[in-house]
C-alpha cells in the first residue's frame, strides 16, 4: 500500500484517510485497487490537489464502477447527466442543478432498492465562510448503540422515502402539493431495507437508518416506530459521533454509503457554492442479501 499511495490515516477512532501527491486523472489498476481498500478500511478518503475537467472527472469515476444518472433530471449537469450539481452559481448565465442539497442526515439513494455504493464530491466554488460535510460512522454507531435499541433493530426492516425533500421547480407553479407528491412517488416509491446491514466485502455490520429518509420500522405501530427512531436519531447526532471534514480548493471526497451517513454543513448566507457529485455503483450488492440490479440508475 505505501509503495502505491501517500496516505495519512485518520486519527485513532476517526474516519477518513487523506491522500496527497496523486493525480487521479492518471491512476492505473494498482492505484484503483489500493483506493478500494482504503475506502473499505477508512470509509472516507480525501484526495488533495485535484484539477479535473468535467470529462476527466467522469472518466476517473468510471475506473471504480458505473456512474449513476440521478432519476430527476433537473439535478443533472446540462452536458453530462452523470454529474449531479449542487449549486447556487449560474453556468453560462443559466441556473444549473439545485441549491442547498443534503442539509439533513442521509445515505445516498437509501430510498431505492439498490442504494448508491460510493459518492464522489468535487467542489467547484467554495464559500469564503465555513463549508464542510459531516459524517457518522454507522459501524461504530451499531456497536455503541444502547442494548434496548439494538434489540429493537437487530432483525427489523425499515421503509425509506425522499418525497419530503422534493425541490420545487418553476414548472410546479399552480400545482397542488398532493399532485407533486404523487408524481414524485411514481418515480420513486420508496424502498425497504434491513435496519442493520452486512458489508458484502468486510462482513462488518452497520446501522442503516437516517433521519432524512427513514420513515418507519415495518411491522410496528406508528407510535412505537417513531419513538424508537427518534431515540436512535438523537443518539446518532450526538456531537461525539459526528466527524466534520472541511472543504479546501482542489479537494475530492470519496465515501461509502454502506457505512456512513452524511449531511452538508450548509452555506453561509449570501455566499456562492458549487459542487459536482458523481455516484458510482461498485459492482457488488449494497449489502449481503441485497439484489444487484444491472439496470439501476
Amino acid at each position: 500500500m505505501t509503495t502505491v499511495l501517500k496516505v495519512t490515516p485518520p486519527r485513532a477512532g476517526g474516519i477518513g484517510a487523506e491522500v496527497r501527491e496523486l493525480d487521479l486523472r492518471t491512476i492505473g489498476a494498482a492505484e484503483v485497487a489500493a483506493i478500494r481498500d482504503l475506502v473499505q478500511r477508512h470509509k472516507l478518503v480525501v484526495f488533495r490537489g485535484q484539477d479535473f475537467s468535467d470529462e476527466e472527472y467522469i472518466a476517473m469515476a468510471r475506473r471504480f464502477g458505473r456512474p449513476q444518472v440521478y432519476f430527476q433530471d433537473h439535478y443533472h449537469h446540462p452536458r453530462h447527466p452523470e454529474i449531479f450539481v449542487s449549486s447556487n452559481v449560474p453556468l453560462d448565465g443559466q441556473k444549473v442543478g439545485v441549491a442547498g442539497t443534503g442539509r439533513f442526515w442521509h445515505s445516498d439513494y437509501q430510498f431505492f432498492d439498490e442504494p448508491l455504493s460510493w459518492t464522489f464530491v468535487y467542489p467547484k466554488v467554495i464559500p469564503r465562510g465555513h463549508r464542510a460535510t459531516l459524517f457518522v460512522d454507522m459501524v461504530a454507531a451499531w456497536r455503541q448503540l444502547p442494548q434496548h435499541l439494538r434489540r429493537e433493530l437487530q432483525h427489523a426492516r425499515c421503509f425509506h422515502e425522499a418525497v419530503l425533500y422534493y425541490k420545487v421547480q418553476p414548472r410546479d407553479i399552480d400545482r397542488a402539493i398532493a399532485e407533486l407528491m404523487a408524481e414524485f412517488r411514481a418515480l420513486s416509491p420508496g424502498a425497504s431495507h434491513p435496519a442493520v446491514i452486512e458489508h458484502p466485502a468486510t462482513g462488518e455490520q452497520a446501522l442503516y437508518v437516517s433521519e432524512g429518509f427513514t420513515m418507519k420500522i415495518e411491522g410496528r405501530s406508528h407510535e412505537d416506530s417513531q419513538r424508537i427512531l427518534h431515540e436512535v436519531f438523537a443518539f446518532l447526532a450526538e456531537p461525539a459521533r459526528v466527524h466534520e471534514h472541511p472543504w479546501g480548493k482542489g479537494d475530492l471526497m470519496l465515501w461509502e454509503n454502506r457505512t456512513l451517513i452524511h449531511r452538508s454543513s450548509g452555506i453561509p448566507k449570501g455566499e456562492q457554492s458549487c459542487s459536482y457529485r458523481i455516484g458510482v455503483y461498485d459492482g457488488v450488492p449494497f449489502y449481503r442479501g441485497c439484489k444487484l440490479e444491472e439496470t439501476a440508475r
